[in-house]
């Protein structure tokens, strides 16, 4: 079962993480994959908004993974954002990501690894993955295709 959502501005697409963080809680790994523009960090800053974490949300494509903390004031969890993109080329990307110790905050925030698609999967039982599609207009859409765990029933809160 996959969700799809059409997100006709980039405003829509951080609104739309925004009510996506609303399902998603400490553990939750999601794998966003899609064409350069497609809106990746865009929906990540929505995710970032919508659990309340300090600080801009920017791209980590250099840094490859950035942590943001819970506001304390909320209560909420926190953000690991990570950028796969640069460790395609690698001998051995899944190593690199490893190597990244995102297994480490894995428990106590939510990752979003952008470009993770065949890299990230393995840290965890079950994950989200959202395919992202800019179209000629502009546009955009969301893939929602859950992997294992209760990912079908938050789906279906989501849709609702």
């Amino acid at each position: 079962m996959s969700v799809v959502v059409e997100l006709p501005t980039l405003a829509d697409t951080h609104a739309f993480g925004r009510r996506l963080a609303g399902v998603l809680r400490a553990g939750d790994l999601v794998l966003l994959t899609g064409p350069l523009g497609a809106g990746k960090t865009a929906l990540t800053q929505g995710i970032g908004a919508g659990l309340g974490v300090l600080g801009d949300v920017t791209s980590p494509t250099f840094v490859i993974a950035r942590a943001h903390r819970p506001d304390p004031a909320r209560g909420g969890v926190g953000l690991v954002h990570a950028d796969a993109y640069r460790l395609g080329d690698a001998t051995d990307p899944r190593a690199e990501i490893d190597d990244l110790d995102l297994d480490a905050s894995l428990d106590d925030s939510v990752t979003v690894v952008e470009w993770g698609e065949g890299l990230a999967e393995h840290l965890t039982e079950s994950h989200l993955h959202v395919r992202l599609d800019r179209h000629d207009d502009d546009t955009r859409t969301a893939e929602l295709v859950p992997v294992g765990g209760d990912w079908p029933i938050r789906l279906r809160a989501l849709s609702a």
